[in-house]
């Protein structure tokens, strides 16, 4: 049974939640997903004032006023385990429940990539499947989950996720001329494992696309600068290093400086 002052501190962390998504907006550099995390940070460890247990029952509060930032955050606590045990059927329900009440967000709204992500998870959740939830394994409703986000939100993650899935046989079908659409939106948006793929892609020729290898090392190079020190970089740098070593002198010099005048604009993101 709570305390007076606990109905205190979750009365005011609540407030504070509500708060800060109300004063959030697009301009801000972060998106909202960091700030979901940042916010619940900053209520952890607001004076020493909010415990762990009052941290997640103001979280709950807001997720059950339908705050998609609370809900999200709810949904990697228990998907990761962190503060909370592990529990991928409540991570999906919470991502879920984003999906089902956020559908038709604002695809450049504030809370847009939190929602756009949402898709993501539960697509990935309907892959696999999650007998413990009841969730089979689906790939048409995970490939229609994973295109909602890629299309309806514009979100580079899932447009580079189906830019893979044209990649793979047994899953969209390969089809070398929409995966590298794909990677291009998700490139153009600075994501840079879509850059080394659609690099990898450009320089060597595929199917329905003439090897440019400049263009195509430029992109190397630029998601070689963005992806250091990821989990990404290993593979990255492979291909980077396969295509100097077969670039000529000329495309190397002409790619590289196309490659540092381009960049800075991906510096945002």
């Amino acid at each position: 049974m709570r305390t007076v002052r606990d109905h205190s501190l979750i009365s005011v962390a609540t407030a504070a939640i509500l708060a800060f998504s109300a004063v959030m907006a697009p301009a801000y550099a972060q998106t909202a997903a960091d700030a979901a995390l940042n916010m619940a940070n900053m209520l952890d460890g607001a004076g020493g004032g909010v415990s762990g247990d009052d941290l997640l029952a103001a979280l709950e509060d807001a997720a059950d006023a339908g705050q998609p930032m609370a809900m999200w955050q709810l949904g990697t606590m228990y998907e990761n385990g962190e503060g909370v045990d592990k529990d991928p059927a409540k991570a999906f329900g919470y991502f879920a429940q984003i999906a089902n009440q956020h559908a038709d967000a604002a695809p450049k709204g504030v809370e847009a990539d939190i929602v756009a992500q949402s898709f993501v998870k539960v697509g990935d959740y309907y892959k696999e499947g999650l007998p413990d939830a009841g969730i089979p394994a689906d790939a048409e409703r995970s490939h229609a989950l994973l295109l909602h986000a890629a299309t309806y939100f514009g979100d580079a993650d899932a447009q580079y996720r189906v830019g893979l899935l044209y990649m793979q046989e047994n899953e969209m079908g390969i089809n070398p001329l929409q995966s590298a659409r794909w990677f291009s939106l998700a490139a153009r948006k600075g994501h840079c494992p879509a850059q080394a793929q659609l690099g990898d892609m450009i320089f060597n020729g595929v199917e329905g696309i003439e090897a440019q290898p400049v263009e195509g090392l430029m992109w190397l190079a630029i998601a070689h600068q963005r992806c250091a020190g990821t989990g990404d970089a290993a593979w990255i740098d492979e291909r980077l290093n396969r295509a100097v070593s077969l670039a000529t002198p000329d495309q190397r010099t002409e790619a590289f400086a196309l490659a540092e005048s381009i960049a800075p604009q991906f510096a945002g993101f």
